[in-house]
C-alpha cells in the first residue's frame, strides 16, 4: 500500500485562474478600444488632423509594445500550479541514484573565498548517502589559493559533517548556522551538545582565519592563461582526534579547465560542460545539482525532494530538471532594487509550471544528465565516428554513454593517475573543437545566458521541468544590493535575452512548432521583456512630455468617453499587479518599489542590454561576461537596509535618469503655465493626460529626484559643482532637442 502512494502532488491555483482570466478578458477589450481609437485618428483625412502625426505614431507604437508585453505575460497567469513532495515515501538509500554537484566560480576578487567554501561545505553536508554524492568545484581563475582553501574546507568538513548528522542539524552551511539565524530542531540544551557546538565553532573560526591568510599571501595568477588541473581532495591528515569522528565523506574534486587567450572559453556554460565531461569519467551520476558559488544548501533535504519528482513514474521519463527558487539572506524589508527577483520566483515560475515547466534559472536545479546529451545518451547501435564528432575523441568519455558502463572512483593507484590525466584532456580548451558541445549537447553556448537558452532548448526537444517551492528555503545566497552592480548584472541578462529574441531561435517563431503556444509566449515574454520595456518606457517618458510643453495633445480629453478606457487600463494594471504582490506575500511598499525599479531598469539596463544585443548581431561588438561582484561594502549595505538608493554608479546608468527627470519637470511646469496663463479655460482637458503622466513619472521616481537635488551624502548623484554643470548641459540639450522636434512636426 505504501508503494502506491504518490511521491508528489500538484495543486492548481483555481481562484487565481478565475481572477487572471477574468482580468485578461476585460483588459483585452479595453486595449481593443484603445487601438480602435488610435487607428481611427490616423485614418482620418489629412486635412482634418489637427495635430502632428509623428508623435501620435510614436506614442501609439509605445502603447502597442506595452500591450504586447502584457499579452505575452498572460501565459504565466493561465494555469499556475504548486507542488508538494513526500520524501519519506522514497525507496531506501541503497536504491537512490547518485548525484553530482557542480559549483562554479570565476573571480576570487569578486566572489569572497570564505563564502564560496561555505557553499562547498554545505553541498557536502546534504542529507544523502555520502557514497552517492560527488562535489565538483570549477575554478575558472585557476587559482592556487582557491585549491588550498578547498583543502582547508575538506579538513573542516570532516568535523562538521559528523556534527550535523549526530544532532540532525538542518542549517548545514556553517556561516549561517553560527550566525544564529538557524531554525534547527532537536535537543540543543544538553551540555554535551553545547560543548560539541563550541568545539566546532572554534574549528570554524580557525578555518576562516586560514582561508583569509591564504588569500592575503596569494600571488596574482594569470586567470586567462593557465593549463588544466584536476585534483581529488583527499584526507592527508592522520590526526587521531579527527579519526574519532571519521565518517564516509562525499567525493570532492577540484577542476580548473585550461584557458588560453586565443581560445574562447564560453563563459559559465563552458565551465559546466567541462564539469559534465570530467564528472562522467569519474562518477557519472545520472543526476546533477548545479549551484552558484554563493548559493548555500540551506536545507539538507533538497536532493530527496527533487528525487520525489524524478522518481515519479507519471513524469520521470520526460522530466529534465527540477528547479528550486533562489532565496537570499541579505534582502532588506524594502528591497529597493528588487534584488530577490520576487516576481519570477513567486509568480511567474508557478505559472510556467502549469504548462510544461519553468525556465532553467542558473542555479538550484537538479538536472538529468541524459537530457543534456541529446539523442545519443544511453542508446545502442550509434556509430562510433558519429559519437566522436559530437562528443570529441576521448574513448573513455564515450564509454560513459553506454548503458553497461561501470565507473570506478579514483584512488591512489596507477589507474587513478591515468583517469585524472584523461580528465585533464577533457578539460583542455581545444577538446571541443570540431564537436557539437554547446550547440547540440551539454549546456548551450548560443548566448551569455546559458541557463535560459539551455532550458529553452530542452523544452523544444520535448522535455519537461517542474518547480518546487518548499516552505523552508532549500538554498540561500547573497544577492547584489547596490545600484551599479545590479545594473551591470541586468544589462548582461538583457543582452543575452534580446540576442535570443532577435535570432532564428526566437520563441515566437522557433517555439510554437516545438512546444505549446502558451509556453512559447512565456519564453517570449522573458526574451522580449528588455526590448519591449525599454522602447515603450522611453516613448512614454519623452514623447508626451515634449508635446505637452508645446501644447500638442496626444490623449483624449477628460470629457471624452474614450478617456475612461485609458483610465481603466491604467488603474486595472496597477490593481492587478498589487493583487499579485499581496497574494504572493508582498506588501504595498513592495508594489511601489518594484514598479519604480522596473521603470529605472527599462531606461538603463534594459536599454543598454538591448543595444548591446543589436550591436552584437551586427558584428560591431562581441559578447562579454562580467562576473557579478559579491564583495560587499558596509556603507552600501547600510544604505540598502535603510531603503536609500545608492547612486554611486557608472555615468551611463545615471545619465538616462537625469535626462528623463529634467524633461518631465520642464514639461509639467510648461504645461501648467500654458493651462493657467496662456489658455482660456478648456485646454487643460486636452493636456490633462500628459500632465498626469509627467506627474506620475516624477512621483514614482522621487528617489531619483532626491538623489539629484536634495540629498547631500556621498551616495547622491553628483557633487554640487559637477551636478550643476551636468544639469545645465542637459537642460540645453533638452531645449535643442525639443526645438528640433517641434520644427520638424510643425511642418508635417
Amino acid at each position: 500500500m505504501e508503494k502506491s502512494l504518490p511521491l508528489h502532488l500538484r495543486h492548481v491555483h483555481s481562484f487565481s485562474v478565475i481572477i487572471n482570466r477574468s482580468h485578461a478578458i476585460l483588459h483585452s477589450i479595453a486595449i481593443a478600444f484603445l487601438i480602435y481609437y488610435r487607428v481611427s485618428f490616423l485614418l482620418q483625412e489629412t486635412r482634418t488632423i489637427t495635430v502632428p502625426s509623428l508623435p501620435w505614431l510614436l506614442i501609439f507604437a509605445s502603447e502597442l509594445l506595452l500591450s504586447f508585453a502584457w499579452l505575452l505575460a498572460q501565459a504565466y497567469r493561465w494555469r499556475p500550479v504548486s507542488r508538494f513532495v513526500f520524501p519519506e515515501r522514497l525507496p531506501s538509500d541503497d536504491k537512490l541514484p547518485a548525484i553530482d554537484v557542480f559549483i562554479c566560480t570565476a573571480d576570487p576578487d569578486k566572489e569572497p573565498t570564505v563564502e564560496v567554501m561555505n557553499t562547498v561545505i554545505s553541498a557536502m553536508a546534504l542529507d544523502y548517502p555520502p557514497e552517492k554524492l560527488h562535489v565538483y568545484f570549477s575554478d575558472d581563475a585557476g587559482s592556487a589559493v582557491t585549491l588550498s582553501c578547498m583543502k582547508e574546507a575538506w579538513n573542516f568538513a570532516r568535523s562538521w559533517l559528523p556534527f550535523c548528522r549526530r544532532y540532525d542539524i538542518k542549517t548545514r552551511c556553517p556561516e549561517l548556522y553560527f550566525s544564529g539565524s538557524q531554525d534547527d530542531h532537536g535537543d540543543f540544551q544538553r551540555s554535551e551538545f553545547k560543548a560539541e557546538r563550541q568545539k566546532i565553532e572554534d574549528k570554524y573560526e580557525v578555518f576562516k582565519e586560514r582561508v583569509r591568510r591564504a588569500k592575503e599571501g596569494a600571488a596574482i595568477s594569470n586567470r586567462g592563461d593557465h593549463p588544466s588541473l584536476i585534483q581529488v581532495i583527499r584526507d592527508q591528515n592522520t590526526n587521531e582526534e579527527l579519526q574519532e569522528d571519521q565518517v564516509q565523506m562525499p567525493l570532492l574534486v577540484y577542476v580548473a579547465r585550461e584557458k588560453r587567450p586565443c581560445h574562447h572559453h564560453n563563459f559559465k556554460a563552458g565551465a559546466l560542460n567541462v564539469l559534465l565531461r570530467v564528472s562522467a569519467i569519474i562518477s557519472n551520476s545520472p543526476y546533477i545539482l548545479v549551484l552558484d558559488c554563493d548559493m548555500y544548501c540551506n536545507d539538507p533535504t533538497s536532493a530527496r525532494q527533487a528525487m520525489c519528482c524524478h522518481f515519479d513514474p507519471q513524469i520521470s521519463s520526460s522530466l529534465a530538471f527540477v528547479q528550486f527558487p533562489q532565496t537570499f539572506r541579505n534582502i532588506s524589508n524594502d528591497d529597493i532594487y528588487d534584488s530577490q527577483l520576487r516576481f519570477l520566483f513567486k509568480i511567474n515560475w508557478f505559472g510556467l509550471d502549469g504548462l510544461r515547466g519553468p525556465v532553467l534559472s542558473g542555479t538550484n536545479f537538479y538536472i538529468k544528465r541524459e537530457a543534456l546529451f541529446g539523442s545519443f545518451s544511453k542508446k545502442e547501435g550509434i556509430n562510433l565516428m558519429e559519437l566522436r564528432r559530437s562528443f570529441g575523441q576521448s574513448n573513455e568519455f564515450i564509454k560513459t554513454l553506454g548503458q553497461d558502463y561501470n565507473h570506478t572512483l579514483p584512488n591512489d593507484g596507477e589507474s587513478s593517475t591515468m583517469l585524472l590525466e584523461e580528465a585533464k584532456v577533457l578539460a583542455s580548451c581545444s577538446y571541443e573543437n570540431q564537436t557539437t558541445w554547446g550547440t547540440k549537447v551539454g549546456f548551450m553556448y548560443f548566448c551569455v545566458i546559458e541557463d535560459y537558452f539551455t532550458g529553452y532548448t530542452l523544452h523544444c526537444k520535448g522535455w519537461k521541468s517542474v518547480y518546487l517551492y518548499p516552505p523552508r528555503a532549500q538554498f540561500m545566497g547573497t544577492s547584489t544590493t547596490n545600484f551599479n552592480d545590479i545594473s551591470i548584472q541586468w544589462t548582461r541578462w538583457a543582452s543575452g535575452l534580446v540576442h535570443v529574441a532577435m535570432s532564428r531561435f526566437c520563441p515566437l517563431i522557433y517555439g510554437p512548432r516545438r512546444m505549446s503556444l502558451l509556453q512559447s509566449m512565456g519564453y517570449a515574454q522573458v526574451a522580449f521583456l528588455p526590448l519591449l520595456s525599454s522602447l515603450s518606457l522611453w516613448g512614454f517618458a519623452l514623447i508626451p512630455q515634449l508635446c505637452l510643453f508645446n501644447g500638442i495633445p496626444l490623449f483624449p480629453e477628460v470629457s471624452d468617453p474614450i478617456f475612461s478606457i485609458y483610465l481603466f487600463i491604467f488603474v486595472s494594471s496597477l490593481l492587478k499587479y498589487l493583487y499579485e504582490i499581496l497574494a504572493s506575500g508582498g506588501e504595498i511598499r513592495t508594489w511601489k518599489n518594484e514598479w519604480k525599479i522596473w521603470m529605472i531598469k527599462s531606461v538603463t539596463s534594459y536599454s543598454y542590454g538591448s543595444l548591446d544585443a543589436v550591436l552584437n548581431k551586427l558584428g560591431i561588438t562581441k559578447a562579454s561576461f562580467l562576473p557579478t561582484n559579491k564583495v560587499t561594502d558596509d556603507e552600501q549595505v547600510k544604505r540598502y537596509e535603510m531603503g536609500i538608493f545608492d547612486f554611486q554608479a557608472a555615468t551611463m546608468f545615471l545619465a538616462p535618469l537625469v535626462t528623463i527627470i529634467l524633461v518631465n519637470m520642464t514639461a509639467i511646469v510648461g504645461g501648467v503655465v500654458r493651462v493657467m496663463v496662456l489658455d482660456n479655460g478648456d485646454h487643460w482637458q486636452k493636456l490633462f493626460g500628459q500632465m498626469f503622466l509627467s506627474f506620475y513619472v516624477l512621483i514614482t521616481n522621487y528617489a531619483v529626484i532626491e538623489g539629484m537635488m536634495i540629498r547631500k551624502d556621498k551616495a547622491r548623484f553628483l557633487q554640487d559643482v559637477s551636478r550643476k554643470r551636468s544639469t545645465d548641459t542637459m537642460q540645453a540639450a533638452v531645449i535643442k532637442r525639443y526645438m528640433r522636434f517641434y520644427i520638424l512636426n510643425c511642418t508635417t
